[in-house]
């Protein structure tokens, strides 16, 4: 596969959901050589499926960057070991490369979460951010995604 889109968070804590939502919109386009994960927690479980993966793109509701839709460039963390049941984007890279062999080239596509309260329903900034996530990685899709590079969002 060429690119692995991880949507994460609790879709039902409002805005949290935001990054499952953009994996879920990015599956139903059925895009050529793009794969989808939706999930609540990254688990050790997906480090085989990155490795896989020629690039993945991670997406995350992000209380610290309420300024619009943010690409990250991430590198693998400097160890594979969990000290909690879920791991961050940069432990599972790591857990893909040390025990699969490979860490992809990886992003963090952060989304802004404004409100985490209970509840299914999306914020303004969240909403918007939703529908810029979806089209930048559309148009990375279609431009073949050739580059290891992404471009700055928001």
């Amino acid at each position: 596969m060429e690119l692995l889109v991880i949507g994460y968070g609790n879709s039902l804590r409002r805005d949290d959901g935001v990054g499952p939502r953009v994996a879920e919109a990015i599956e139903e386009l059925q895009l050529p050589g793009v794969r989808t994960l939706v999930c609540q927690l990254l688990t050790p479980e997906f480090a085989d499926q990155v490795a896989r993966a020629r690039k993945v793109i991670f997406v995350d509701a992000a209380v610290d960057r309420t300024d619009g839709v943010h690409f990250r460039n991430l590198e693998p963390g400097p160890t594979s070991q969990l000290m909690a049941h879920a791991a961050d984007p940069r432990t599972l890279l790591a857990l893909a490369r040390d025990v699969f062999g490979h860490a992809p080239a990886a992003w963090w596509l952060t989304v802004p979460a404004i409100n985490m309260g209970f509840g299914t329903d999306y914020s303004p900034a969240a909403e918007r951010g939703f529908h810029t996530a979806v089209e930048e990685i559309k148009k990375l899709v279609v431009a073949n995604f050739r580059k290891d590079t992404l471009p700055a969002v928001g």
